[in-house]
């Protein structure tokens, strides 16, 4: 274990999959409770078509991924208030545009197909100081927003008509928040993949949420078992040669189904 910390790529990505590891089930866990767990899969697909732009333009793909991400967000906000009584219409026409842009620009340059490997799929060493950098400082900023809007999210997440009736602003509150996710999932491609970050967002929670006693013993544990995932996956993902998003989901999914065993288990005695 300590001879991986004699390498400057294996540094940048653990640094890397600790602070993901924090942000993905912290931000995760009010999407499961608003039901709004396929929001990531769609900005996912929009981050592909940012890094894919980026790539045929010469621009950091990162920063390309996380503007897309961001108008896409935007975008799902607007297309929710068109269409009211059929919300998960807008994640869908999201979806739907993301990855449609993002066929067209790989079918444009062929060449990037290599380059596009490890965003798809998560790759340690892919990670560099310039997305270190971007990962820390938006990182706070994510942590940040969370503890000072802590109380007006649970409230939300739990009965959003009831927090409009109380006076928070509900609208400013969802617009914030889903330029986070849009923000968080951006950040996450480097370690898990883009096709892959939504499932670390949406897994701890609920292997969580099996065993947990209240809301902030379901967002530590979540935390708890993102880390673990995520460490876990990148050590091993390192000596197989695996990629390393594949990895940690599949870590995250193996402690699911022991949770969901355990729990049946103490069920019967």
């Amino acid at each position: 274990m300590l001879e991986l910390l004699q390498y400057g790529f294996m540094q940048r990505a653990l640094m890397a999959g600790i602070i993901i590891g924090i942000l993905c089930p912290l931000i995760g866990i009010f999407l499961v409770l608003r039901r709004m767990s396929l929001i990531g899969d769609s900005l996912s697909h929009v981050a592909l078509s940012g890094v894919a732009a980026g790539i045929v333009s010469g621009v950091y793909p990162l920063a390309m991924a996380l503007v897309f991400s961001v108008l896409a967000a935007l975008g799902i906000e607007q297309l929710r208030k068109k269409y009211e009584e059929y919300a998960e219409l807008a994640i869908a026409i999201i979806l739907s545009a993301g990855i449609g842009i993002a066929v067209v620009l790989i079918s444009y340059a062929k060449s990037i197909n290599v380059d596009l490997f490890g965003y798809l799929f998560g790759n340690i060493l892919t990670v560099r100081s310039s997305d270190m950098r971007l990962i820390t400082g938006l990182g706070i900023l994510i942590i940040m927003f969370v503890k000072l809007l802590y109380k007006e999210l649970f409230y939300i997440a739990f009965d959003e008509e009831g927090a409009r009736i109380a006076g928070i602003p509900v609208k400013r509150i969802n617009l914030f928040f889903i330029v986070i996710i849009a923000m968080t999932i951006t950040l996450s491609m480097r370690i898990v993949g883009v096709l892959l970050v939504s499932s670390l967002m949406v897994i701890p929670v609920a292997a969580s949420l099996q065993v947990a006693k209240s809301f902030k013993q379901a967002a530590l544990l979540s935390v708890v078992i993102a880390e673990l995932s995520v460490v876990s996956g990148i050590i091993i993902s390192y000596y197989m040669e695996l990629a390393s998003g594949g990895t940690i989901v599949l870590l995250s999914v193996i402690i699911l189904l022991l949770v969901i065993g355990f729990k049946g288990v103490m069920q019967k005695t």
